[in-house]
């Protein structure tokens, strides 16, 4: 998908000129239009130092960015993670070019400010936040689509191993490195196919939709109330490259019948779909600890 009216429609030898929001597209992109026309959404990871930077003084940084953006900017709490690492997540949401647009001035900022940006590092990078369901039309067939999107955008794009992960858990992590006029193209790239995926949501109503799964060492959930694992085929493990530990999937299983004798009592595993999970936890463990009490 193409949308004419963003500065990273193309990807020239200079730097891009932005276009005027008026120009009308090209005739060849015009059936794009209604895809750039559906609200859509962004997800991606920054540091506690970070997100202070971007909310600004009183919120008057974030404030600003809206305003000029006409995107809605939202950021986890100070104690919401992505699970396995220590940073807080942003969502920006809106029509795609307040999307794309909204990036572009948070990343300008994150770079003036000197964030996000490791001195041991060649490049800089950002790291999006993308579901598992999605991974694969970003990768394309036999890696086709994202080798496409790397020679276009001169940008690297690495995307975390699908391994094993926590129950519940079904993002993985998509690295964008190289300067802001690459990440940027990359960026505009990613989410225009991430547009055309009708599994793809418009929007979420958190940054952070993981309240109420249990996370080992992860800030902020009782251990205590960890929901039984089982093994899942289909598991993510981001590696050891800072983008998360061992992350355990569930899936229905047999019901298992602890071993007979006269004191223990009957056991049951029951299955539980991922959506429905944090309801039977609740915030902070509330209801599962009823249902133990009762």
């Amino acid at each position: 998908m193409e949308a004419p009216g963003s500065p990273y429609a193309s990807s020239p030898e200079s730097a891009p000129k932005r276009a005027p929001r008026s120009s009308p597209p090209p005739p060849q992109q015009a059936s794009s239009e209604d895809d750039k026309e559906k609200p859509t959404h962004l997800r991606f990871l920054v540091s506690n130092t970070a997100a202070g930077c971007i909310i600004g003084k009183g919120g008057s940084t974030i404030n600003e960015f809206q305003s000029q953006s006409g995107a809605r900017i939202q950021l986890s709490r100070s104690h919401e993670f992505f699970p396995g690492t220590n940073d807080r997540i942003i969502m920006v949401s809106g029509l795609f070019d307040e999307v794309i647009k909204a990036m572009e001035l948070i990343l300008e900022k994150l770079l003036a400010d000197g964030e996000e940006f490791n001195e041991a590092e060649a490049r800089p990078k950002v790291r999006l936040v993308v579901p598992n369901s999605s991974c694969g039309g970003i990768i394309g067939k036999g890696g086709a689509t994202i080798k496409s999107f790397i020679e276009d955008s001169h940008a690297g794009i690495k995307i975390s191993p699908q391994d094993n992960n926590f129950v519940g858990l079904h993002d993985r992590l998509v690295t964008v490195t190289g300067p802001l006029d690459h990440q940027m193209r990359a960026i505009y790239l990613i989410l225009s196919k991430l547009s055309e995926d009708v599994h793809y949501p418009p929007n979420l109503s958190s940054p952070f939709p993981y309240a109420g799964l249990s996370f080992p060492s992860y800030p902020g959930v009782p251990v205590g109330y960890m929901i039984p694992q089982v093994p899942y085929n289909n598991a993510v493990n981001y590696g050891p490259n800072g983008y998360g530990g061992r992350y355990q999937n569930n899936k229905p299983s047999t019901p298992m019948r602890s071993p007979a004798n006269n004191d223990a009592q009957d056991s049951l595993t029951i299955g539980i779909a991922d959506e429905h999970i944090g309801a039977v936890v609740g915030r902070a463990g509330r209801n599962i600890t009823e249902i133990i009490q009762a």
